[in-house]
C-alpha cells in the first residue's frame, strides 16, 4: 500500500482480482447507462452544422424527448454495452502500467499520466468499432439527415414504438461494411486516440492533484471518499475543456465518413470559427460530471471491497 499525502492509494498488488473484476462489470454498466443520454446529445450537437437542429444541450434534450421519447435518448445503447470489455481492459492496463512505472519513479503524477495514456490506447482500440456503430445509431431520428447511413424504415418504426432491437445494429453494421469494408469500423481511430489518450492522461494526474489539495483544505475528519468524489468532476471538466476541439473533430470524422483529421479540423475552423471547437462542451461536462462521481465513488469503493482478506483489518478510511 502506497501513501501519497493524506490520500491513501490502493495499488494493484493489494487487490483480490476475482472480486475486483466481478464487481467492476456491474459498476461499468451502471455508469454507462446513467450518462448515455448526455453522450448521445453531445454527439448530435457536435455533428450538426451551426445550430441547425438544436440551440444547446437543454434544447436538444427537450426536442429528442418530445419527438423520440425516452428510448430516443438511448439509441445505440445495446451495442454500446459491449464497451464493458474495453472498460475492463482499461482498468487492467491502468493498474498494471502504474505498477510497472512505479519501479522507475515514485512520482504519483508521472505514474498516473503514463498509465492513463496507455490504458486509453488499449481501450480505444477495442472501443472505436463499437463507437462507430453506436454513433450512427445515435444520429437516427431527428439527426438522421446528418449521417451517411440510415436504418431501414421498418426498423425505425419498431424503434418509435420504444422497442429496443438489435436489427438496427445489424442493419447499420452491414451498411458500414458494404461501403467501407473493415476499415470503416476504425474510421476516426486516429482522432479518437488524439482525443482520449490526452484526456485520460490528464484526468488521472488532475484527479490526484485536486484530491490532495482538497484534503489540505477539508477538516481532518472528512472522509477521503467525499474529497475524491469532488476531485473527479473537477479533473473531468479540466481535461474535457482542454481536449474538446479534438473530440468535435473525432465525432465528425466518424459520423460523416471523413478520412482526414487535419482537413476536418481546417474546415470546422473555417466554417464555424473558434466556437466550433467548443461545440458539445457543456454536454460533455454535464455527462462527465456524474460519470466522474460514479467512476470515482464506484472505483474507489470497488478497490476497497476488493482488498485482499489479509489487508482488510489493517486499512482505515
Amino acid at each position: 500500500m502506497q501513501q501519497k499525502g493524506p490520500i491513501r492509494i490502493i495499488e494493484w498488488e493489494d487487490l483480490d482480482k476475482k472480486k475486483f473484476y466481478s464487481l467492476g462489470v456491474f459498476m461499468t454498466l451502471t455508469t454507462r447507462a446513467t450518462v448515455y443520454p448526455a453522450s448521445l446529445i453531445r454527439t448530435r450537437l457536435q455533428v450538426q452544422k451551426g445550430k441547425a437542429l438544436y440551440s444547446g444541450t437543454f434544447d436538444a434534450f427537450c426536442k429528442i424527448l418530445r419527438s423520440e421519447g425516452v428510448w430516443g435518448l438511448y439509441r445505440g445503447f445495446m451495442i454500446n454495452t459491449f464497451t464493458l470489455i474495453s472498460g475492463q481492459a482499461y482498468i487492467t492496463t491502468y493498474e498494471l502500467v502504474r505498477k510497472y512505472v512505479s519501479q522507475y519513479t515514485p512520482s504519483n503524477t508521472v505514474k498516473s499520466l503514463v498509465a492513463g495514456g496507455a490504458a486509453s490506447l488499449v481501450a480505444q482500440t477495442i472501443t472505436v468499432p463499437i463507437d462507430v456503430v453506436s454513433q450512427q445509431l445515435m444520429m437516427q431520428g431527428q439527426g438522421e439527415h446528418l449521417t451517411r447511413f440510415k436504418v431501414k424504415p421498418k426498423m425505425m418504426l419498431a424503434a418509435t414504438k420504444r422497442k429496443p432491437t438489435f436489427g438496427q445494429t445489424r442493419d447499420i453494421t452491414v451498411q458500414i461494411f458494404a461501403a467501407d469494408g473493415f476499415r470503416g469500423f476504425y474510421r476516426g481511430y486516429v482522432a479518437s486516440l488524439l482525443t482520449y489518450i490526452p484526456n485520460s492522461a490528464l484526468w488521472w494526474p488532475f484527479y490526484h492533484f485536486y484530491a490532495e489539495q482538497l484534503s489540505l483544505l477539508a477538516p481532518s475528519a472528512c472522509p477521503h471518499l467525499i474529497l475524491q468524489a469532488l476531485a473527479g468532476p473537477m479533473a473531468a471538466a479540466t481535461a474535457s475543456t482542454i481536449t474538446n476541439p479534438m473530440d468535435v473533430v473525432r465525432a465528425r470524422v466518424q459520423v460523416e465518413g471523413r478520412s482526414s483529421v487535419i482537413e476536418t479540423f481546417k474546415q470546422l475552423l473555417a466554417e464555424e470559427g473558434a466556437y466550433g471547437m467548443t461545440k458539445g462542451l457543456s454536454a460533455r461536462i454535464i455527462s462527465s460530471t456524474p460519470t466522474s462521481v460514479l467512476i470515482v465513488v464506484g472505483y474507489e469503493t470497488l478497490k476497497r471491497l476488493s482488498l485482499r482478506a489479509d489487508l482488510v483489518e489493517s486499512r482505515h478510511w
